[in-house]
């Protein structure tokens, strides 16, 4: 906290009054000599978003951060913070944040004027400085911007027709700061009318009054395209008045998409070190996600929100710690059988067409699942086409003969050392692991036993039957060449 001070003292520290823009604009102009990142942690966003959202700001423009859901909207509007000073002089006691060189409110007005340079001084943080709505349909113009408090009337003995008896909304306290409306679309069109003339002229009306109060605010407002036909849009003259648009998008690639998910994923440090991830878990999961993309049984204009990947490395984990609570266990790796407990956190994050309905929301998440695992089969060992001649003896072929006369059980539950002497004792598949994954780590290699026999069971090579607690691989029961 900083110490209170006086008017006088505050000019006599040369301290200059800036707009939120200006101020906006200063210190992100200084991050950038600087050589610092100016809005951290918005990863594959560095040549499309960011760019656009420099611009804006420099420009002084209120912006709309347009996409899907998922796609890091409100954590853009909240990384603006971050550009502001850390600390604002304000009037003390003031409902609105005035500034001492111009107050708008009557309570500053009148106070500045009767103690000019002794008018008190309190300071307010930055984190003090973000106002966040979301935007529902009972929201009404008192939520945002006021109405008159018949009991503060009461209580002062004052007239209506008097300026003090006004409860200032969310958007005149937001005065000197960054006001955030979520999802917009779904304001009333009667309450979006409302933000005309704060946006462009200053003016607020409350119950006939017609107040000139210049408020000072940087609006950034987020929808999802989504909502433009399903349940609202934003009306012509608002979207006029609203200076950048910013299409937002999902992570182009797998290894953007692993760093979002490091990066937001809540995993206490004690799993951390206890629970070891293979690289290529990681990617299987993200993998997961980008098949929901292109999935035709799940709706594309609805999206998929970056928080299932999220989601589902949190259940992940869960799955592999009760695993060590179960077998008293000190570590553990993550193995591909543990990622039927993702099903949740997919079933959860996608919106089904009618054909994914049909399928039922479990199964396509084990779809889903088996994709993921054949794009990662196809990137480590040779594609298995359908093209095949079926008397010629394939690469895979010994291990299908191995099969033939045996199975694996592979348990969610068997400790470490068990689960992965089972695969080791294919023959085999070690043989195969070697000639095509031997550029990972030992880790991944474990997991790329598993990702080849999942596999094949998804190429119809072999055969896999699951319960609640295992795994069973075998034969398919019919010749194999």
């Amino acid at each position: 906290m900083k110490k209170e001070i006086t008017f006088k003292e505050l000019k006599a520290q040369g301290h200059q009054q800036k707009s939120i823009m200006e101020e906006i604009q200063s210190n992100m102009i200084s991050r950038i000599k600087s050589g610092q990142a100016v809005f951290a942690g918005l990863w594959g966003y560095e040549d499309t978003v960011i760019p656009q959202l420099k611009r804006a700001i420099l420009a002084g423009h209120h912006i709309n951060l347009l996409g899907l859901r998922g796609q890091a909207k409100t954590k853009i509007a909240r990384s603006m913070v971050d550009l502001l000073d850390e600390y604002m002089p304000v009037v003390k006691g003031s409902e609105i944040n005035d500034s001492p060189f111009a107050p708008i409110s009557k309570f500053a007005k009148d106070l500045v004027d009767e103690k000019g340079d002794d008018t008190p001084i309190a300071w307010v943080h930055r984190s003090e400085r973000f106002y966040e709505k979301l935007a529902t349909p009972d929201v009404n113009i008192s939520d945002l911007i006021g109405d008159i408090d018949p009991i503060k009337a009461a209580t002062l003995k004052l007239p209506y027709s008097d300026e003090r008896v006004l409860h200032y909304g969310m958007i005149p306290r937001a005065h000197r700061s960054i006001f955030v409306l979520n999802e917009l679309p779904d304001l009333q069109a009667r309450i979006q009318v409302s933000l005309f003339n704060i946006l462009q002229e200053g003016d607020v009306q409350i119950r006939g009054f017609q107040l000139r109060m210049p408020l000072d605010i940087q609006f950034v407002f987020t929808a999802n395209p989504e909502d433009y036909t399903n349940r609202g849009s934003i009306v012509t003259p608002l979207k006029d008045r609203i200076g950048s648009q910013i299409f937002t998008h999902y992570p182009k690639t797998l290894a953007l998409a692993k760093e979002i998910t490091q990066q937001e994923a809540k995993i206490s440090q004690e799993n951390r070190l206890a629970i070891q991830i293979p690289d290529l878990a990681k990617e299987l999961l993200e993998e997961v996600s980008f098949a929901a993309r292109d999935s035709e049984f799940v709706d594309a204009k609805s999206g998929v929100s970056a928080r299932l990947s999220i989601s589902a490395m949190e259940n992940l984990v869960a799955a592999a710690q009760l695993r060590l609570v179960e077998s008293a266990a000190k570590k553990t790796q993550i193995r591909l059988v543990d990622f039927r407990a993702i099903i949740p956190s997919i079933t959860g994050k996608i919106e089904l067409v009618y054909e994914g309905e049909q399928e039922g929301a479990d199964e396509v998440a084990r779809l889903l699942i088996d994709r993921a695992v054949e794009a990662q089969f196809e990137k480590i060992f040779p594609k298995i086409t359908k093209l095949e001649k079926e008397n010629e003896r394939k690469y895979y072929s010994d291990l299908i003969d191995w099969f033939d006369a045996d199975f694996v059980e592979l348990n969610d539950s068997d400790a470490d050392a068990d689960f992965y002497e089972k695969l080791a004792s294919i023959a085999p598949l070690q043989k195969l692991v070697v000639q095509h994954a031997s550029q990972f780590h030992q880790a991944d290699q474990r997991f790329c036993m598993e990702v080849f026999l999942w596999g094949l069971t998804v190429k119809n090579k072999l055969d896999r039957a699951e319960n609640q607690l295992s795994f069973k691989i075998s034969s398919l029961g019919f010749p194999h060449f």
